[in-house]
């Protein structure tokens, strides 16, 4: 049994995001990239199957420009088997049913049985590309997994819900998207740094993929969230309740 790592390079979390004055992208020259957060989980969970011998085989996939070669790099040192980089513009890597259309085709072309991902990638906190490539597959999926159990042909999944978690069963196969609940992902060493660079990288088009795809969403503008308003101190109880009434946070 296979496992396949979505993984994306993204702006590192640490570091204060700036928007170019044109107000369509994200400065990223000279700033710090790192594998997304939940993938990188979501990878740590696939390596752990591994290592119980749960399964044969991670493979971790990136889609987008070359520059990924460096998570992929990571998410090897970390002890995927191999990798693959499809190709392609920004535009389409950022578009949730693109990424998902191509993910499909690598499924199906490797002939993995279990897909694990992030819940999100924190560039566009979009959500959606897990649960669009269960459709896409017509897979069985699980979202939002603080826990992961394999049961024979199946997974016990407990995920985050409002007020606790809950479990699940989920025929294989399927598609588990991570929390932040579910492990601590481990730091890569230098000498699997070094093994990384002996492992394989193979790099592929969409046309590879028999895939010609046009972007279903286009961005109009990004800007700065409205700075917070200062708040108000009362000394007076009922100045403070007349205060609430009049905004309606009473009602």
């Amino acid at each position: 049994m296979k496992i396949l790592v979505p993984i994306k390079r993204v702006i590192d979390y640490n570091v204060v995001v700036q928007i170019q004055s044109d107000h369509q992208k994200v400065v990223t020259d000279h700033v710090k990239m790192s594998v997304n957060p939940f993938d990188e989980i979501a990878l740590e969970e696939a390596i752990r199957f591994l290592e119980a011998g749960k399964v044969k085989e991670v493979i971790v996939v990136s889609i987008g420009s070359d520059k990924s070669e460096d998570q992929l790099r990571h998410g090897l040192a970390m002890g995927a088997n191999r990798s693959i980089l499809v190709s392609c513009a920004d535009e389409i890597s950022n578009d949730p049913l693109c990424v998902a259309k191509i993910l499909a085709a690598v499924v199906e072309r490797e002939q993995c049985e279990l897909v694990f991902m992030g819940k999100q990638a924190i560039d566009n906190d979009c959500n959606q590309t897990g649960q669009m490539l269960a459709g896409l597959l017509n897979w069985g999926q699980a979202t939002f997994a603080s826990e992961i159990s394999l049961k024979g042909q199946s997974l016990e999944v407990a995920r985050e819900i409002d007020g606790g978690t809950e479990t699940i069963k989920v025929s294989i196969p399927a598609i588990v998207t991570a929390d932040l609940r579910l492990n601590q992902p481990r730091y890569t060493t230098l000498p699997n740094i070094m093994m990384s660079k002996q492992k394989p990288l193979e790099r592929l088009s969409l046309q590879d993929l028999d895939l010609k795809l046009e972007p279903y969403l286009k961005r109009l503008r990004l800007d700065y969230p409205e700075a917070r308003k200062s708040g108000e101190v009362f000394h007076d109880v009922d100045l403070f309740l007349k205060k609430l009434d009049e905004d309606g946070v009473c009602n």
